[in-house]
């Protein structure tokens, strides 16, 4: 394990009690934007789910179960955890302009709506849409299983931005252990850094400041 992702574990993003989540991160200007200091917002009220209940994660394929794509399979490419959302690559598209300015009409582009994760559901190994439910092997290891077929449905493996696969990621020679990490090797004391040098060097000073008066 790398000491950024150990970092990156610790850190947290703290928002307003009211924020409301949408598709950019809370901390980009974006989502500043959308959520400005004392603005009030509708209240969305959002299905509760369990952490260990999600069953649908980045790089999985799926298909959609409503919609103007329904029956149509793709892969999933961000998963919204606070909204019970997922963006399916190349469906539920909309068509929008971005940059217009005086006479520019903008550039018209194509991007992907979010989906409700009920409407989409896990493709089986036979390419057919199926429930799962969470389960445990002989061995302690939880795993999906589709309710369909019976079969162990494994979690993908996906890319970071920089092109490492986290699960596949062994350390170098460079990289910070976790062992490394967690040890303790510094000591508070009261000691001034001139006294730990003296001290650790076997450096005795035998000299003593004469008194000197105010008046």
């Amino acid at each position: 394990m790398r000491l950024t992702a150990l970092l990156s574990m610790a850190a947290r993003v703290v928002v307003p009690k009211d924020y409301r989540y949408g598709t950019n991160r809370p901390w980009t200007m974006a989502a500043k934007m959308q959520n400005p200091p004392g603005k009030r917002r509708r209240k969305v009220f959002v299905e509760p789910l369990a952490p260990e209940d999600w069953s649908v994660f980045k790089g999985d394929t799926v298909e959609i179960l409503a919609g103007k794509d329904k029956g149509k399979q793709g892969k999933v490419i961000q998963v919204f955890r606070r909204r019970n959302w997922v963006i399916v690559e190349g469906l539920n598209t909309h068509h929008r302009y971005i940059g217009k300015s005086g006479d520019y009409k903008g550039t018209y582009i194509v991007s992907e709506a979010p989906i409700l994760l009920r409407d989409v559901a896990l493709i089986d190994t036979d390419r057919k849409p199926t429930d799962v439910e969470w389960r445990f092997t002989e061995e302690g290891e939880r795993v999906r299983v589709s309710l369909r077929s019976g079969r162990i449905l494994p979690k993908p493996v996906v890319e970071r931005r920089d092109g490492i696969v986290p699960q596949q990621w062994k350390d170098g020679p460079k990289d910070t252990s976790p062992e490394d990490t967690l040890e303790k090797t510094y000591v508070p004391s009261l000691k001034t850094l001139e006294e730990e040098v003296m001290e650790k060097m076997g450096i005795v000073e035998n000299r003593r400041q004469r008194r000197s008066y105010w008046y």
